[in-house]
């Protein structure tokens, strides 16, 4: 129990920082598009990426240099792009949720970007292979220190893909949703500032 709760405390410690996935799972609960299927994706590929680092993948990656810097100048390219996309939306937004809510993406592009938020960003190895696969390491019970983290990763996708209609009523002000996507435009921006320069 101490392991899998060592495993829970720690995954949420790791994800619960805004990055530029929480804040696509953000908006897709706001606009409530493919809400499950996004939550479900995020937590499934976090749980992979756990399992990987914890059963001894987080060594093999460590070596591959080029591997992690090719990753880091695509995820900097797409990110680029997906924030000057977020910037172009709140430039053009004139009305509130309601009408934003009527532009809903297929399925399958919404998978293929969530897939991309959680499996172009180097930050993401970093932090689920490469650090909870190094700590799992102090704990016998591995399987239970790996569960608890992926439970931590359904917890937190799910709350936040299906708690964000709690923010509705803010949202269907045209100001409000031009602020998410500046604030958006802006985190995607950060990064992928920070993924050129630690390149």
């Amino acid at each position: 129990m101490s392991s899998y709760l060592s495993g829970l405390v720690l995954g949420f410690s790791l994800i619960m920082a805004i990055g530029a996935q929480n804040a696509f799972v953000l908006k897709q609960g706001l606009l409530r598009q493919h809400v499950f299927a996004v939550a479900l994706v995020c937590a499934l590929s976090d749980a992979l990426l756990i399992s990987l680092g914890v059963f001894g993948f987080a060594h093999l990656l460590s070596q591959q240099e080029g591997l992690i810097q090719a990753m880091k100048w695509f995820g900097a390219i797409f990110l680029f792009g997906y924030g000057l996309r977020s910037f172009y939306q709140a430039y053009r937004a004139q009305e509130g949720l309601h009408a934003s809510k009527q532009k809903t993406a297929s399925l399958r592009q919404t998978i293929l970007l969530c897939l991309t938020f959680s499996w172009l960003n180097p930050h993401v190895y970093l932090d689920t292979v490469v650090l909870l696969g190094s700590i799992s390491s102090q704990y016998s019970n591995k399987m239970a220190f790996a569960s608890g983290a992926v439970s931590a990763s359904f917890i937190f996708f799910f709350s936040l893909a299906f708690g964000a209609r709690l923010l509705e009523p803010v949202f269907e002000k045209p100001k409000a949703w031009k602020i998410l996507d500046i604030i958006i435009g802006m985190i995607m921006w950060l990064i992928a500032v920070s993924l050129i320069v630690k390149a």
